[in-house]
């Protein structure tokens, strides 16, 4: 896919991955990119850049996400690209002292998050697309998605769940012209990743979301299904599909270093 004359959205497009994903989107030629942000001034000042629009957007409610579908159609034509982008890193806990956690609000709001705003953008977005013959879904993911996110249950579960729907999302719609990739970067360089302690996920190094963003293009231009911006992932899935217990062993070791460090 060439995102050249094409109008794209991007949810959690005011700052991070999402800001470096619209500007990349706008040196590409696209038609027009909106910003779809809680974060309203940070997401009107990243449309100025772009010479594209704003939305106040809160991902977790459907009605939001449909809204931004509906006036992005409107004013501007039909959706090429959908990104999914916004993500929170809620419910970290280095010490791991109770997988389920002491409360269902951090994985209400992961779940809303990382799988309802997925399913929303689909289920308003699939008919319009079907109609006229195709489309494309980018989700932003994470390697905790493929891998596990150590001292964050909530997150790596709820990332996992995301790769679930955007499987079914390509294999239900493959007949009908619409593409989907899912990005799933270890560390990138962002205020999510600076709001929590330095783990496993920085092991390879954090990228820049500007580098991310270059991978992305090259990924939709070659629609490929999975984006890696860290290559070292693809290893990593191998090694645990070729022995589970072997890889929760290891993984076991990284909780129970997280765990001596942190509880000094």
């Amino acid at each position: 896919m060439q995102v050249t004359g094409k109008v794209v959205v991007v949810t959690g497009g005011a700052n991070g991955i999402g800001k470096a994903l619209c500007e990349a989107f706008h040196k590409a030629g696209a038609a027009k990119v909106v910003v779809a942000d809680m974060d309203a001034a940070n997401a009107r000042a990243v449309a100025a850049t772009v010479d594209g629009a704003a939305f106040r957007c809160d991902v977790a409610q459907e009605k939001e996400v449909a809204h931004v579908i509906e006036e992005t159609e409107r004013q501007f034509g039909p959706i090429g690209l959908f990104c999914s982008n916004a993500g929170i890193g809620g419910g970290f806990d280095p010490m791991s002292l109770n997988a389920g956690g002491a409360s269902d609000e951090p994985w209400q709001r992961s779940w809303a998050i990382h799988v309802m705003a997925h399913v929303y953008a689909a289920r308003h977005l699939i008919p319009r697309m079907k109609a006229r013959g195709g489309g494309y879904f980018l989700n932003t993911i994470s390697a905790a998605g493929l891998l596990s996110q150590v001292g964050s249950p909530a997150y790596s579960t709820t990332k996992h769940a995301a790769v679930g729907f955007a499987e079914n999302l390509a294999i239900s719609h493959k007949a009908h012209n619409i593409k989907v990739s899912i990005l799933c970067p270890q560390g990138v360089d962002t205020n999510m990743l600076r709001s929590i302690p330095k783990g496993p996920q920085s092991g390879d190094g954090d990228l820049t979301p500007e580098q991310v963003a270059k991978d992305v293009l090259a990924g939709l231009e070659q629609e490929t299904f999975l984006i890696l911006p860290h290559p070292q992932v693809l290893g990593y899935m191998r090694k645990k599909t070729e022995n589970y217990d072997r890889w929760i062993g290891g993984m076991a070791k990284i909780q129970a270093k997280m765990r001596e460090e942190f509880g000094k």
